[in-house]
């Protein structure tokens, strides 16, 4: 009886070493908002991969309603909980100080999902899963600037300024654009990343009177918005460049139609399973790295029908 029992506590022993047993296992993820055509392609493909477990993994999604106080609430909630592992899509980049210093207190492997919080410098179980936007401004732009010849004037769509990765994907325009000093910018303003935002700007544009012979959009939903303001302006289809980030199934529809010239996919099936996978592996206790990148593609008329 005493070596059956022997064996037991060894067994018990092994399974708490490797952190939390897959099917105990609970994540709780804070989304900066549910309203969003990319970022619902995520939440969807976080929800596969942890589906696709042999002993599934239980994800709690909240919706922070890009309201920073509701997401640091919800990161809270999730440590008041135990959850084994968090993670978070923030709502700002610039305010994810006190959610890291919360998840670090309490001992709870924290991953930032698609956005990288602007301090660099996380603390040991802190994970970062995302795509380098500079590259993605940098890709969109470069393929503008060999379609326009190296001149013309161009807009830019700027997302949410809260967000780094409207910051960066514009820095990496700029930084082609510094190369191309006959590409001037005639407009610079923010669509928050709304088609409707994007149609709205671009319409008053063109009310004004303003001439630009490309639109570079931080996203594919403000580049739709754009193409339908010049549609219904009387603009001739592919006159006026338009190029995108994200790689949506409507941004690739509009690229086959011939409404967008270019866009940048953004994989989001790549960043749900790193999000899920490193989160996993921390509730284990396993090792990972402290940062996971996932490559963007430039997405062209030629090669569109390969993205999915």
């Amino acid at each position: 009886m005493k070596t059956k029992i022997r064996f037991a506590s060894l067994a018990l022993s092994l399974m708490f070493a490797s952190g939390a047993a897959l099917a105990d296992m609970k994540i709780g993820v804070s989304m900066s908002q549910f309203d969003d055509t990319w970022l619902t392609y995520l939440r969807e493909s976080m929800d596969q991969k942890a589906k696709s477990y042999p002993d599934g993994v239980k994800l709690q999604f909240e919706d922070a309603r890009s309201d920073v106080v509701k997401q640091l609430s919800q990161v809270e909630n999730f440590i008041s909980q135990k959850v084994d592992a968090i993670v978070v899509n923030p709502v700002d980049t610039a305010a994810t100080q006190k959610i890291t210093q919360a998840a670090v207190k309490a001992g709870i492997p924290l991953v930032y999902v698609n956005r990288r919080p602007d301090d660099l410098n996380l603390p040991k179980g802190v994970v970062t899963v995302a795509s380098n936007d500079e590259e993605a401004g940098k890709m969109q732009m470069q393929y503008l600037a060999d379609k326009m010849g190296g001149k013309g004037d161009i807009v830019i769509l700027l997302g949410d300024l809260a967000n780094n990765s409207t910051t960066n994907r514009t820095k990496g325009v700029k930084e082609v654009l510094s190369q191309y000093p006959n590409i001037k910018i005639e407009q610079e303003q923010t669509g928050i990343w709304l088609r409707d935002k994007g149609m709205t700007l671009v319409n008053d544009w063109l009310t004004q009177g303003r001439k630009f012979d490309a639109v570079v959009a931080n996203n594919d939903e403000m580049a739709i918005g754009a193409a339908m303001a010049l549609q219904q302006a009387g603009v001739d289809k592919g006159s006026v460049l338009i190029a995108g980030v994200d790689g949506t199934p409507d941004g690739l529809n509009a690229i086959k139609k011939g409404n967008m010239t270019v866009s940048v996919f953004q994989d989001a099936k790549g960043q749900a399973d790193g999000s899920i996978d490193t989160a996993v592996k921390m509730a284990k206790n396993q090792p990972v790295e402290q940062n996971v990148w996932v490559p963007y593609r430039l997405i062209t008329p030629q090669n569109v029908d390969t993205f999915k």
